[in-house]
């Protein structure tokens, strides 16, 4: 554990344990120190490609402006470079024959040719993410995070021949493990502040789990006692940050409730009753996480390729993966817009929330990271892989340069950004996939 990690402050109970953000009475920036605050990264994936004359922003370099598809990002433009032309030439068939939405999802943080089959012998590579839990993931409770909205699947026949494990799986610890993403807000939760000590009594574990107590209850002797020595504004964000994680208990406490007046749902308990709701609270666990240091990097798979969700709360009651074979029909076209959109929004709503959280330097959450938000597949109707949809957002601790477009002159390799990213974290790695040098982000 490296040394600005021994300084942070926890508060500890039976079966909890809850990492505070930094405290200006404990903060090497209040007092005028040169420790860097901690970078987080995150990479976040939407499904099928989009409708890109709508998603593509106008003008480049500093002078652009938001494409209609991205219009919710407007709060946050001046922390977002979107980056046109970078491509995953993995995700071609490259002789493999169909199968596109399965090579996207397992080709966009590995940059490897998934091996076509259904069987055991699966065979990709190592995620970007991966790369870097294995070098800094050890300076945190977590390494890294896994979330997502569909049930994880490690085996059975897929897109096209394709295994299971590549359509629903997006980290990968190495070419033959996948990392499932986790889609019970519950146990994100649990996995966040709940204690790693093996000597939990388990009837403890399951009366706090029944809801007969708050998971702050096991924490609050602690806190009172540490605020009695604290100042005033590190007393009010401890405060603040409490509230916050009480707030999210709540949330999941409605939502397995709702869950439990439909007897026939089949999803695990804690996952609220809308999709919209399902991926903002998976965005909330991303915050408290970052927030509270408990890990620095986390990937989400919102949905994985080939979804064919339909999206009845905003009017579209059609299957997405259907809608993306839209051979250029308009209203076909005009419905996977709404559906973008709403995938935009959400994330907006994740970066507002980053944007808010400051430390006692006044950074704010979205000023320390660095975020990956994009696709496999560009023009689904035609399952294109180059040209893809990417947004980059944050300053990285000043390491990015955002607030602009970025159009490249040929396709690059997506992973020479990913290798950009990792150095600028402080990773090492000359080769990620089918990279061939970094990718100027100066």
């Amino acid at each position: 554990m490296n040394s600005s990690a021994s300084r942070r402050r926890f508060l500890r109970g039976l079966g909890a344990t809850i990492a505070l953000p930094t405290l200006e009475g404990s903060s090497v920036f209040a007092k005028g120190g040169d420790a860097a605050a901690p970078l987080r990264m995150a990479y976040v994936y939407t499904p099928n490609g989009a409708i890109m004359p709508e998603w593509t922003p106008s003008g480049a370099g500093a002078d652009w402006k938001l494409s209609p598809t991205l219009s919710s990002l407007k709060n946050v433009k001046n922390e977002l470079q979107v980056i046109s032309g970078l491509a995953h030439d993995k995700a071609d068939a490259n002789g493999d024959g169909g199968g596109d939405h399965a090579r996207a999802t397992a080709t966009f943080l590995t940059g490897a040719q998934a091996r076509k089959t259904a069987g055991a012998d699966i065979k990709l590579g190592v995620s970007v993410d991966q790369i870097a839990a294995a070098q800094i993931g050890s300076e945190t409770k977590i390494d890294s995070l896994q979330l997502g909205c569909d049930p994880a699947r490690k085996a059975g026949r897929c897109d096209s021949g394709y295994s299971c494990a590549y359509q629903f799986n997006f980290s990968w610890r190495s070419e033959t493990l996948p990392l499932p993403p986790e889609i019970d807000p519950r146990l994100v939760f649990e996995k966040l502040f709940g204690s790693d000590k093996a000597s939990i009594d388990p009837k403890e574990q399951a009366r706090r789990l029944s809801h007969q107590s708050s998971l702050l209850d096991y924490v609050m002797e602690d806190a009172k006692s540490l605020q009695k020595k604290l100042g005033y504004t590190d007393q009010q964000k401890i405060e603040e940050y409490l509230t916050g994680v009480r707030e999210m208990e709540r949330k999941i406490e409605n939502a397995e409730k709702f869950r439990a007046a439909m007897p026939n749902a089949t999803a695990p308990k804690g996952i609220p009753g809308t999709y919209r709701d399902h991926i903002r609270i998976m965005y909330d666990m991303m915050v408290l996480a970052f927030q509270s240091d408990t890990t620095r990097i986390a990937s989400f798979l919102v949905a994985h390729d080939g979804s064919n969700r339909s999206f009845r709360e905003i009017g579209v009651p059609d299957g997405h993966h259907h809608l993306s074979h839209h051979r250029r029909d308009a209203k076909k076209m005009e419905k996977i817009a709404k559906i973008d959109r709403f995938y935009v929004e959400q994330f907006a709503y994740f970066l507002e929330k980053m944007k808010a959280a400051k430390d006692p330097a006044g950074q704010s959450l979205l000023d320390q990271s660095m975020i990956v938000f994009g696709g496999g597949i560009s023009d689904a109707d035609r399952h294109d892989h180059d040209n893809l949809p990417v947004v980059l957002a944050g300053k990285a601790n000043g390491k990015l340069n955002p607030g602009r477009h970025v159009k490249t002159k040929q396709p690059v390799p997506m992973t020479n950004l990913y290798l950009s990213l990792l150095e600028k974290a402080g990773v090492s790695a000359e080769q990620l996939g089918d990279s061939d040098g970094k990718f100027d982000l100066v």
